[in-house]
Formats: C-alpha cells, sequence, structure tokens
C-alpha cells in the first residue's frame, strides 16, 4: 500500500462525510419546509484491486437520496386553499417559463391575476369544467392542464335550461278538472320568472300538461300523460321542452327554451300533491368565496350560496417517486429511473384524497439529524488522522534521505 494512496483513502473519507454533512444541514435548514422531503447520504465503497501480496486501499463515494415517498404529518390552517394529499400523487405545478413539474408543497394563495400559486412561485394546474361535466384526463401527459384561477367575474347571472316537476293527480277526479301548481325559472337577465303548470283530467287514466308563462299568459308546451291501471306514469320519453321567448317586455332579456321532467308524476288516490320540482339557472349573484372538496373539485361560491364547479385539480405520480429529480423550490421533475409520470383525480387509483385547509409538514426528524450529524463529525476526525498519519509517515521517509 503506497502512503499516497492511504491520504487518498482518507480525504475520500472525509470528502464523503462532509457529503454527509452537507445534506443534514439542508434537512436541519428545510426541518419547517411545507411538503420537504428529507435528503440522505448512501455509501458506496471503491475496491482496487491487489497484487503481489501487495495492498492497495480504495475509498468511499456517496450518492444522495431523498425520500420522497415517505409522507409528512398534516398541519391544519384556516385557509381554504391550503392543500394536504392524504395518500399518493404529487400536486401539478407550472412555473414562469411554462414548465410543469410535481410538488407536495401546497401553500396555495391567490396572487393578483386569481391564479393559485405556492410560496415558491408555481401554479397550481388542473382540468377545467365543462358544462358541469368531469373533464377527461390525459394519463400520459400534462395536456389539456390550464391555471386553476378563482379571480372574480363580478355579478354572474345564469338563465335556466332544464328542471322537473313531479306530482301525484288524484285518480278521483272528474273528467275536466284542473289542477295548477307552479315553478320560478330565471331568464337571460336572471330575472325571474313564473310558469304555470295546469293539469287536467282528459279521460281514464289520462291527463293533459299545459305550462304557461304566468306574465304573459303564453302557452308555452302541452303534454298528454297517460297511466297504467296502478297509477304509474306510462308517457315516453317522460320530458317536455317549452318554447323559447325572446325580448321579454321591460328587460329585452330571453327565456330559453327549457327541458322538463316529468317521470316523477303519478296517478293515485289521494289529493294533487306536486313535489315542488326543481330548476337550474341563478339569479344575479357576486363571487363571494371558493370550496374544494376531497376529489380536488373547485367550487366557486356567490353570495346566495350557490356551487359552481369550475377546475377539478390534476394529480400525477410516477413508478418511483424515490428516483424523481428535485428541483429549486421544492418541486420534483422527471428522472431516467423514476417512471413515467401518470396523471389522474385525486379518490381515483392510487391517488390520495385532497385536504383543504391542511399542509404537509416536511418528513425531517431533528434528533435524527443532530445524531447523524455528531456520527459524521466522528468519522470525519477519524478520516483526517488517517490523513494526518500518513503525512506524518510520508515526512518519515523523506527525512530517511537527510
Amino acid at each position: 500500500m503506497s502512503l499516497y494512496g492511504m491520504m487518498r483513502t482518507g480525504g475520500s473519507g472525509m470528502n464523503a462525510q462532509a457529503n454527509r454533512l452537507g445534506t443534514v444541514a439542508e434537512n436541519i435548514a428545510n426541518a419547517n419546509t411545507t411538503g420537504y422531503k428529507r435528503a440522505s447520504t448512501e455509501f458506496s465503497s471503491m475496491i482496487l484491486p491487489t497484487s503481489n501480496g501487495s495492498y492497495n486501499s480504495g475509498g468511499v463515494e456517496t450518492k444522495v437520496r431523498y425520500n420522497i415517498s415517505s409522507e409528512g404529518s398534516k398541519t391544519y390552517t384556516t385557509s381554504g386553499s391550503d392543500l394536504a394529499i392524504d395518500g399518493g400523487g404529487f400536486f401539478i405545478v407550472q412555473s414562469a417559463n411554462g414548465q410543469e413539474f410535481l410538488t407536495r408543497a401546497g401553500a396555495f394563495t391567490q396572487d393578483g391575476d386569481g391564479n393559485l400559486v405556492n410560496a415558491a412561485g408555481y401554479t397550481l394546474m388542473g382540468y377545467e369544467y365543462g358544462n358541469g361535466a368531469d373533464p377527461t384526463v390525459v394519463v400520459n401527459g400534462f395536456d389539456g392542464l390550464t391555471k386553476v384561477n378563482l379571480a372574480s367575474d363580478g355579478l354572474v347571472a345564469t338563465g335556466s335550461t332544464t328542471g322537473s316537476m313531479g306530482a301525484n293527480l288524484n285518480s278521483g277526479d272528474a273528467v275536466g278538472d284542473i289542477s295548477t301548481t307552479s315553478l320560478v325559472v330565471y331568464d337571460s337577465q336572471g330575472n325571474t320568472r313564473i310558469l304555470d303548470f295546469n293539469y287536467e283530467k282528459t279521460g281514464s287514466n289520462a291527463w293533459s300538461l299545459e305550462i304557461i308563462d304566468r306574465t304573459s299568459g303564453t302557452s308555452l308546451a302541452t303534454q298528454a300523460l297517460a297511466f297504467d291501471a296502478a297509477g304509474a306514469l306510462t308517457t315516453a320519453p317522460a320530458t317536455v321542452t317549452t318554447a323559447a321567448i325572446t325580448g321579454l317586455p321591460g328587460t329585452g332579456a330571453d327565456l330559453g327554451a327549457l327541458t322538463i321532467d316529468f317521470s316523477e308524476t303519478t296517478q293515485l288516490g289521494y289529493k294533487f300533491n306536486p313535489d315542488g320540482g326543481t330548476i337550474d339557472g341563478n339569479a344575479p349573484s357576486k363571487v363571494a368565496g371558493f370550496q374544494i372538496d376531497d376529489d380536488g373539485i373547485v367550487y366557486v361560491q356567490y353570495e346566495n350560496n350557490t356551487l359552481e364547479p369550475r377546475y377539478r385539480i390534476a394529480l400525477a405520480n410516477v413508478q418511483s417517486p424515490d428516483n424523481l429529480v428535485p428541483q429549486s423550490g421544492n418541486v420534483y421533475s422527471q428522472g431516467v429511473d423514476s417512471g413515467v409520470v401518470v396523471t389522474g383525480f385525486a379518490g381515483s387509483g392510487d391517488f390520495g384524497n385532497i385536504i383543504s385547509g391542511a399542509l404537509e409538514s416536511s418528513n425531517v426528524d431533528i434528533a435524527e439529524e443532530l445524531t447523524s450529524m455528531i456520527e459524521s463529525q466522528r468519522s470525519y476526525t477519524a478520516n483526517s488522522k488517517v490523513f494526518q498519519t500518513g503525512a506524518d509517515l510520508l515526512d518519515v521517509l523523506v527525512n530517511l534521505k537527510r
């Protein structure tokens, strides 16, 4: 074994322990960083071949590993835009230059444009809802994602398009008897209109339904209703579409065509009993806030307590999360050994649920880091003694010439 080899081995050991101390320092510095994942240093020996009874000392190399798959504890907050994932998956966020990354850091707040942005400046991404329909996920890429934006739209009014009206019609009524109920609907400007539903018995197990706009007296639709001997509705399909009214007097608004479902109508020996009906649409209302449920659906809440789904937060995962590549800002990018990024929704497959009003804490254990610091300090000192001893022996060798 050469003295130079001995010194190189000691230097290798000191470098390895310095790397370990570096990860310990990083972990302690980020002990309170939301969603931070602990870094650890793995050691691997470097063996040199020996020959003719001469031993060649090798060294040690290090590899930094991040414990990304280990879930941190949850801390609950008072902000509904603070998000944590209970289970597997990562939030998909976008940097200022438009590149997507993965993160578990869910401390999101609205920026000046209404986008949800975390402490590192990354914007939360999701899928838009189209007419209340659940969006379709592109499972093998980030196509279709958009920024989750909660900017207020001011006053919002939605005209009615669909509704329902069910009732029990008294089978004991005489032919020609009429029973009436009503339903409040909304025009294109959010003004209310009252529609009267007139049920007239026309024969045995037969009725006629007429829908009338009360203000104008205009008949918007008629529909024959037929029942079997048990009083169950036999008319199919059990829907009726009303005529639209354009340019309503006084406002110039339109009352669009309405599709009314009457499938819950029965004919039994009991008094006329309407179920009250349902209708979509809403009167003008301001955005008062937002709510995010366990499935990651982002609802805009109006002053009249109406909830409108706007986005569904997207989650992503890989086959080997611990092999993701850490980037500045507590985000991760796909690595060679991490596997392909797969996207989806909270609560489906291997993805966990989203908790609103909570944050995932760092998974760093301070006591464990301090223990590692002491171990590395002692090992560094021991390796420095090896290096110093090699230097002293080399000095003795040089002095032999004198």
